[in-house]
C-alpha cells in the first residue's frame, strides 16, 4: 500500500488519523509546520510545558487561527492521552524520565507511540518496545532523526544480500567538543545566543550534539536495533567523507580503522587539526556494506559504486536529513501499516555518563547536554559489569564522591530515588545482559 493514497482515502471518508504531540521545541515545530499541507493527518492535541509558547510556535510556522482554535494545548501529557482519542502519540520531549512515563501511559492507553526521544529509548527502549508488543501496539523511532534513517539503510542492505560492515552517520567533531558547555555551544555552532534563541534552538539540547553525547545515544539506538556491535573503547568518529567510506570504515585487519566488523560509528566531517572534510557527511548517514560474491564486486565496478583497493566493501548513503519535516513517515507507518520506522530489539549497547571536568562530592548533575558530564557508548555487556551510571539517569542527583575528569560515572558514585520509574525500569532491563538477547 502507498501511504499517500491511504491517506487521501482518509481525508475523503472524514476519518483522518489523529496525532499528539509531546514538546513543542525544534523537532516537533518541524513536524507541526508539515501537518496543514498533509491530507487525512490532524494533530488533535499538542503537550508542553508552555501551552502558550507552543501556540505562539504553531503561528509562527503557519499555522491559521482555525486551526490552532481547534488543537487542544495542554500542560498534562498523561491526561491528554486519557480523555483525547488519539491513533499516534510523539514524544519529543528530550527528558528520558518524562519520557518513559509517557511511553508507558500511551502503551497502556492502546496509542501507537513514535519515540523521537532517543534518550528515553536508548535507558529503556527494550523494556518499553516489549510491553508495546505485549500491547499490541507500534513503538517506533522516529523517521527523519539520523538513528530510523540507518536502520532504514542496514535492513536495506542485509535485505538485498549484503554483510554490514558499519553504518551509523556523520558529525562534526573534534576531542575537545567533549568539555562543551551550554555557555561555549554557540560559538562552535557559528550562531550568537540571540540567533540561536530566535530560531527556537535549546542550547543544552544543541550542546548534547556537540559534546558526543548525542552520536553516542544514536549509535546505542542504531545497535539495539539492529544488533550492529558498539566498539569496546567508546566512538572513534573518524575523519572521512563519503567518498571513503568503504575505505576507512573496513577492518583493521584489511587496511581500516574498525575494532569489529559490523558495529556501529560516527563518522567526523573535519580532520584532527580542523581542516574540512572533502564531501563530508556531516548531515547525513551511511551503510558500508560487503560484496558476499565477486559477481557482486564486479557489479559495484560496473554501476560506479565507490570500493575500497579490494572491490569488496563499498558504501550506501543518504546525505541529508530533515528530522521533523520527515516524522509523518513513522506516524503514517504506525497508523496505516501497524509497523515501526526501526524499533528497539535489545539491549546491546549503552550511554555511560563522563565527568566534563573533576567534580566535587555534593555537586548535582545536569545529564545530557550540560556543565557536568557527557555520554560515552559502550557496550551494554561492559556498562553492566562497571556498574556504570546511564547518562539518562544523571539529571539532578547528588554526587557522593569526587570524581575526576574523564571517568566513567558509576551507580554507587550518586544518590538516587530507588523509588523512581525510570530507575525501576532500568534496574529489571539490566540483569537481561546483552550477550543473552535473541539475534535480531
Amino acid at each position: 500500500m502507498f501511504m499517500y493514497e491511504a491517506l487521501l482515502r482518509r481525508a475523503k471518508s472524514q476519518s483522518p488519523i489523529r496525532v499528539g504531540l509531546i514538546g513543542a521545541g525544534k523537532f516537533g515545530s518541524m513536524f507541526l509546520a508539515q501537518v496543514p499541507s498533509t491530507p487525512g493527518l490532524e494533530v488533535v492535541a499538542i503537550a508542553d510545558l508552555f501551552p502558550d509558547q507552543a501556540r505562539t510556535t504553531c503561528a509562527s510556522i503557519g499555522w491559521s487561527k482555525e486551526l490552532i482554535a481547534q488543537t487542544i494545548f495542554s500542560e498534562d501529557a498523561v491526561e491528554i492521552m486519557q480523555r483525547v482519542e488519539l491513533d499516534v502519540i510523539v514524544e519529543a520531549t528530550g527528558d528520558p524520565i518524562v519520557g518513559i512515563t509517557h511511553a508507558r501511559h500511551a502503551i497502556a492507553n492502546r496509542i501507537h507511540i513514535v519515540m523521537v526521544n532517543v534518550e528515553a529509548d536508548v535507558l529503556a527502549g527494550s523494556f518499553l518496545a516489549q510491553e508495546a508488543e505485549a500491547a499490541g501496539v507500534v513503538y517506533s523511532m522516529a523517521y527523519g532523526d539520523q538513528p530510523a534513517l540507518t536502520c532504514e539503510l542496514v535492513d536495506w542492505a542485509r535485505s538485498s544480500g549484503f554483510r554490514v560492515i558499519a553504518a551509523g552517520k556523520g558529525t562534526k567533531y573534534l576531542h575537545s567538543y567533549h568539555m562543551s558547555t551550554p555557555d561555549t555551544v554557540w560559538d562552535h555552532y557559528g550562531l550568537t545566543s540571540s540567533q540561536a534563541e530566535a530560531a527556537g534552538m535549546n542550547s543544552k539540547m544543541f550542546n548534547s550534539f556537540l559534546d558526543g553525547t548525542k552520536s553516542a545515544l544514536e549509535m546505542a539506538a542504531i545497535s539495539n536495533a539492529t544488533g550492529l556491535a558498539a566498539p569496546s573503547q567508546g566512538l572513534a568518529f573518524p575523519p572521512a567523507g563519503m567518498d571513503d567510506l568503504a575505505h576507512v570504515l573496513r577492518p583493521r585487519a584489511e587496511g581500516g580503522q574498525l575494532e569489529l566488523s559490523g558495529q556501529v560509528e560516527v563518522v567526523s566531517s573535519v580532520e584532527r587539526d580542523g581542516r574540512p572534510v572533502f564531501r563530508d557527511l556531516r548531515w547525513g548517514v551511511y551503510v558500508v556494506l560487503e560484496a558476499p560474491t565477486e559477481y557482486a564486486a564486479a557489479c559495484f565496478r560496473q554501476y560506479g559504486m565507490n570500493t575500497d583497493e579490494s572491490g569488496r566493501y563499498s558504501a550506501m548513503y543518504k546525505p541529508f536529513h530533515l528530522i521533523g519535516l520527515e516524522l509523518n513517515i513513522s506516524i503514517l507507518s504506525a497508523a496505516l501499516l501497524n509497523s515501526p520506522t526501526g524499533r528497539t530489539k535489545g539491549f546491546h549497547a549503552d550511554v555511560v555518563a563522563v565527568a566534563k571536568r573533576d567534580l566535587s562530592a555534593g555537586e548535582r548533575l545536569d545529564g545530557e547536554g550540560g556543565f557536568t558530564v557527557w555520554g560515552k557508548l559502550l557496550p551494554a555487556r561492559i556498562s553492566l559489569e562497571m556498574g556504570a551510571l546511564p547518562i539518562g539517569l544523571a539529571h539532578n542527583v547528588t554526587l557522593k564522591t569526587n570524581i575526576a575528569a574523564g571517568a566513567c560515572l558509576r551507580w554507587d558514585d550518586i544518590d538516587i530515588d530507588a523509588r523512581l520509574e525510570a530507575v525501576q525500569i532500568r534496574k529489571k532491563m539490566q540483569p537481561t545482559r546483552a550477550d543473552h538477547v535473541s539475534e535480531v
